[in-house]
């Protein structure tokens, strides 16, 4: 029987990453809880505006695209600020009560990554309510931010928008985070500052509109081939891979249908990136392109897996083929592949962005103890939002304002987040690298140099490449865990209802 969700009672930005429907402007908003009562009031009011993840269309019965969308989100603190009964509260894991900076050991957010060089909107008063505003327009934009803080002069002390993100300018003091496609020659893009082309690959899970369910590559490998993630993955309330509920605080009308959000501005130093490119690159034997395609695992331009097109000669011939392609084979080259081919990671490295975010089934050395390959790699997935804020001034210099809003949707963040973050991304024991770093998003350290070793076939004449003194090349600038609630969930919490008994 074909699993069915209920569109309506899941918020939009946790199946749908608005930027790939035409919403390309994004502007996140954080408040805080003054009184209780006018809390929930105002809550109720911003529920009746959020937007779903019902399928939108032009036809007759169906929904019309908006030209915005709003959803909310809140943190632990922000729900005890709203009223949650303390035995609802208490159901909630302990990664989720603590928040991001609790956990920052865990995360490897130190030095220049330390909550203490966040933006100063997250040094302040507490954060309880996150607010995403995503328009086809930055009028619609600014529109329905307009509508938001007459819902907040309205509750009349219930809740107050912090101050104290950074902008593009010397200002640090906005009411908000702007966030952006990038263009290129006048077109919108989905690049990031860095250049290469972004959120390839989302998971795929049951209960997905038909629209929304190509799987190959993006689900998960069986004996049967490639099929959807378990919803339970992604969704509280739903069966997930280890064909149980995940854990979930009460009543099950809370959980359900919801989800936890990271939320992590992350500032992208684009001139160290381009020093160490541009001096590795000169004594790389692939070029300086290659070499950027190694970093990640996919080249710059178009998201090339290096598994197909390695090389400069197999990229020409891969890029042949995909200019060809409908956009249903398309996402097939994008996303349809494995790392079985590259045990040695010849191809792709061991420290490539992509293979530590979703190794596949490289992890496993004996994949015949499993009945589904990559298993390992099933219970770490994540569903990734976000857009690219700010401009870069100077390709030269590491400051000012830029780099990658994400928001990554997950069941546990204990399992998912924070294990990628820990294990995969800071340490690369589990792809016998020791402890050498994820390239890109590695917290790589000045005082005791990272490096990465880029292979090349065991049966090859040639010597492995080195690359040594990685610069720490994204930094944290600021983030929490919020809990996405369904919309049944969302209005039991503005009405004050909740009762888990």
């Amino acid at each position: 029987m074909t699993k069915v969700l209920d569109l309506l009672d899941i918020q939009g930005n946790v199946l749908k990453a608005y930027g790939r429907f035409s919403f390309p402007y994004a502007r996140y908003v954080l408040l805080r809880v003054c009184h209780s009562e006018q809390g929930r009031k105002f809550v109720g009011a911003v529920a009746r505006q959020v937007t779903t993840a019902v399928t939108w269309g032009e036809g007759p019965g169906q929904i019309p695209k908006p030209v915005a969308t709003t959803n909310i989100a809140f943190t632990f603190a922000g729900l005890r600020a709203l009223g949650l009964p303390e035995a609802s509260l208490r159901g909630f894991p302990s990664e989720f009560m603590m928040g991001m900076k609790r956990r920052k050991d865990i995360l490897g957010d130190n030095g220049p990554s330390a909550p203490e060089q966040w933006d100063p909107v997250w040094h302040g008063k507490q954060v309880h309510i996150f607010i995403s505003i995503n328009g086809q327009q930055m009028e619609h934009l600014e529109q329905r931010y307009a509508w938001l803080l007459r819902l907040v002069q309205q509750s009349e002390g219930g809740v107050e928008v912090l101050h104290g993100h950074r902008g593009d300018s010397a200002a640090t003091d906005l009411p908000y985070q702007n966030a952006h496609a990038l263009t290129e020659n006048g077109k919108l893009t989905s690049k990031e500052h860095f250049g290469y082309t972004d959120g390839i690959g989302d998971p795929v899970f049951e209960g997905l509109p038909d629209a929304m369910r190509y799987v190959a590559g993006r689900g998960k490998q069986t004996a049967k081939g490639w099929e959807p993630l378990a919803t339970g993955e992604f969704i509280l309330g739903h069966i997930d891979e280890a064909h149980e509920y995940p854990r979930a605080p009460s009543p099950m009308s809370l959980a359900r249908n919801g989800t936890y959000m990271v939320y992590r501005k992350l500032h992208e130093n684009v001139g160290s990136f381009n020093r160490f490119l541009a001096h590795e690159g000169a004594s790389y034997p692939g070029g300086r392109e290659q070499l950027a395609a190694k970093f990640v695992g996919r080249w710059r331009d178009n998201g090339a897996p290096l598994t197909d097109a390695p090389d400069l000669l197999a990229k020409q011939e891969w890029d042949r083929r995909f200019a060809q392609a409908s956009p249903a084979e398309k996402d097939r080259m994008l996303s349809a592949f494995t790392f079985d081919q590259d045990a040695d990671g010849a191809k792709c490295p061991f420290s490539a962005h992509i293979r530590r975010i979703n190794p596949r089934a490289s992890l496993q050395t004996a994949s015949e103890a499993f009945d589904t390959p990559g298993a390992l790699s099933n219970r770490r997935r994540i569903l990734r939002r976000g857009l690219p804020y700010g401009e870069v001034k100077d390709p030269a210099r590491d400051d000012g304002n830029h780099g990658i809003i994400i928001m990554m949707m997950q069941a546990d963040i204990n399992r998912q987040f924070e294990f990628v973050q820990q294990q995969w991304v800071n340490y690369g024991n589990d792809f016998r690298a020791g402890n050498d770093k994820e390239i890109i998003l590695g917290n790589h350290d000045a005082e005791y140099p990272s490096r990465a070793v880029l292979p090349v076939p065991v049966d090859s004449d040639e010597a492995p490449y080195f690359l040594r003194n990685i610069p720490r090349l994204v930094e944290t600038r600021g983030g929490d865990y919020f809990f996405v609630p369904g919309m049944t969930a969302l209005r039991m919490i503005a009405e004050g209802s909740v009762d888990p008994t």
